[in-house]
């Protein structure tokens, strides 16, 4: 898997629909995990943390509603935006999955390119610099389009890696992240990394923001992790 992609959660338990989804989101540059139903994909939220999910409503086992319900309810899950998949299609049925807490609501059957820049929309939300927008923190601005990062009006040379450290920590501001939260954001799931390597690309991204002077917006966390600000 390639880091810094946004994750998608593809809860849907029809194979051919699940199909068409994965290869349109994999065509859109996400990069997708999938559950087929509902208790596996409560236990797939903890284990990815996805940026979004694309939750059925009719589900083996746990249903769609009830997986809403339960990310919604809980502090680290609900920034989670929630697109509620449903054949259900009366005003009845949209207002309950949207009291669930769903983000969205789209009824079957959909046109897929609408549904694309639905998650598009919602991801602009919750990772922006990912979907080319720009990120300020302080007179920190980073530019994801143009790859480029200045600080006081003066530009900041980062290398690959510091470049995604600090767009994932200007993403979200305050947000205290673990070394593994990390590793799984910026290098990728699939990459064996050591977790110190984590502590010497945050020394580098540092010294790299405090070379033109200011303080340093880098707060470390004793025994957690890092946070921008």
């Amino acid at each position: 898997m390639s880091a810094q992609k946004p994750c998608v959660l593809l809860v849907e338990d029809e194979p051919a629909q699940r199909e068409i989804l994965r290869y349109n989101l994999n065509a859109e540059g996400y990069e997708v995990v999938m559950a087929e139903n509902g208790d596996d994909a409560l236990l797939m939220v903890d284990e990815v943390m996805p940026d979004l999910i694309l939750l059925d409503w009719m589900l083996p086992g746990v249903s769609g509603i009830e997986i809403c319900r339960q990310v919604k309810s809980r502090k680290e899950t609900r920034p989670i935006p929630v697109i509620m998949l449903s054949a259900r299609s009366e005003e009845l049925d949209r207002v309950r999955g949207l009291e669930t807490g769903a983000d969205d609501y789209v009824v079957k059957p959909f046109s897929v390119s609408e549904l694309m820049a639905r998650v598009r929309t919602q991801l602009r939300r919750t990772r922006p610099a990912a979907v080319g927008q720009q990120l300020t923190f302080d007179d920190i601005i980073l530019d994801g389009e143009s790859h480029r990062v200045t600080r006081a009006g003066e530009p900041i040379k980062l290398g690959p890696t510091e470049f995604r450290l600090l767009t994932t920590l200007m993403e979200k501001p305050g947000r205290v992240w673990s070394r593994e939260q990390l590793l799984d954001r910026v290098w990728g799931r699939d990459v064996y990394v050591d977790t110190r390597t984590v502590d010497v690309h945050v020394g580098r991204l540092r010294k790299a923001l405090c070379k033109v002077g200011g303080d340093d917006p880098l707060r470390t966390v004793r025994g957690t992790g890092y946070s921008l600000g």
